[in-house]
């Protein structure tokens, strides 16, 4: 894409709407995913402690999300799709600078540090992760059009995690993280096979869900994850060579 093309496009998203958020400038080709629609919801869980390392992630600023200038010009489609249907997109993450990725394989090689393994990888051995493709080396997160994201009640309030215990359809319990969006079974970053697109674990509502949200992405050109329900990557990404390393403010 030529750069004339790619500067209409990121100000056609921008004259959305006035933005919201106070923010830094971005590289030429991104935006900040809270000028796209007030609807969409933000819930940056590296820039928190409510993820697999327990901490807040290095280059994790603010809470904020930033995609390339393609992938939340997508966004915006799904998203007006899912608000006839009386839903609202939550986004988790979006582009993930290289040195988070790093802090990643770090803490994957850490095999002392199991602060987190009840809530994120339960049944999975931590030496694991990479074999089993959660954790990669090089995320396709870096390169700025990968998205990990799921559904929510249109009015209804995102809230704080909330631990439950429930079961999978093999008879195994697991610690739920409940922020009231809409019930996929198992949360973001849970390294299980209960997080496969197709897995038989879960309930068929479940299911359901899972498929609604994929046919939604997959529609505008999104390609999901078959290990990680919320994960999916715009198939025509814009820097599908380029892993960026600036950080999330």
């Amino acid at each position: 894409m030529d750069l004339e093309k790619t500067q209409f496009m990121k100000k056609e998203i921008h004259m959305t709407l006035a933005h919201t958020f106070p923010q830094t400038s971005l590289l030429e080709g991104f935006v900040y995913l809270h000028s796209i629609h007030p609807d969409i919801r933000i819930s940056n869980r590296y820039h928190s402690q409510d993820n697999f390392l327990g901490r807040p992630f290095p280059h994790y600023f603010n809470n904020v999300l930033i995609l390339s200038t393609q992938a939340a010009k997508a966004l915006l489609h799904v998203q007006e799709t899912v608000s006839k249907d009386g839903f609202d997109l939550v986004i988790y993450d979006g582009y993930r600078p290289q040195t988070t990725v790093n802090a990643f394989v770090t803490w994957a090689e850490d095999i002392t540090d199991q602060t987190m393994k009840t809530l994120y990888y339960p049944r999975v051995d931590k030496e694991q992760v990479f074999e089993l493709g959660y954790i990669a080396k090089r995320s396709s997160h870096t390169r700025g059009s990968t998205v990990d994201l799921t559904l929510i009640k249109k009015n209804k309030p995102l809230q704080p995690t909330r631990k439950m215990v429930r079961q999978l359809n093999d008879g195994f319990a697991f610690t739920y993280l409940d922020d009231d969006t809409v019930d996929m079974h198992t949360h973001v970053d849970l390294f299980d096979k209960a997080s496969h697109h197709d897995t038989d674990l879960v309930p068929e509502q479940a299911l359901k869900w899972r498929n609604y949200l994929r046919s939604a992405m997959v529609s505008v050109g999104f390609t999901p994850y078959k290990n990680e329900w919320w994960h999916y990557t715009l198939a025509r990404e814009p820097f599908p060579d380029t892993y960026f390393d600036f950080p999330v403010r």
